[in-house]
């Protein structure tokens, strides 16, 4: 997508979620293995790019996304502020996921940056959770 790639490259973490397995364990390792393939796939697109981190290659959203998501209940406004919280982390980028960004190159930095990003929004997730409802 030419507009807000990022964005858009997050929902399919969200039909992963919807439609993946339910068992905590399985998530994990699916979340797992996706993330090992992305070192190796997004750190090849990128040096085929020219580019760290191309605005094209959102395997790291779908990824953090996925993460994000496995803290929540699966109804509608969980699932919105799960996005709207990944989104912001992702953008926004606070310490240190910032300084992972632009110290670990390759695609370890593609995908470490946005986990950063997805534990963040779940922790404030099951803070809200816990402490707020």
């Amino acid at each position: 997508m030419p507009f807000a790639p990022g964005t858009w490259g997050s929902l399919p973490g969200i039909a992963l979620w919807w439609f993946g397995p339910q068992d905590l364990i399985l998530q994990c390792a699916l979340a797992g293995g996706l993330f090992l393939i992305g070192i190796w796939i997004t750190g090849a697109s990128a040096t085929r790019l020219g580019v760290h981190d191309h605005s094209g290659i959102v395997l790291d959203e779908i990824v953090g996304m996925y993460l994000t998501l496995l803290v929540i209940p699966p109804e509608p406004l969980w699932i919105l502020a799960a996005f709207l919280l990944f989104r912001l982390m992702d953008i926004w980028k606070p310490w240190p996921i910032r300084e992972l960004d632009h110290r670990l190159g390759g695609g370890l930095g593609i995908m470490l940056d946005d986990v950063i990003a997805a534990l963040f929004a779940a922790l404030m997730l099951l803070f809200f959770k816990i402490f707020l409802i």
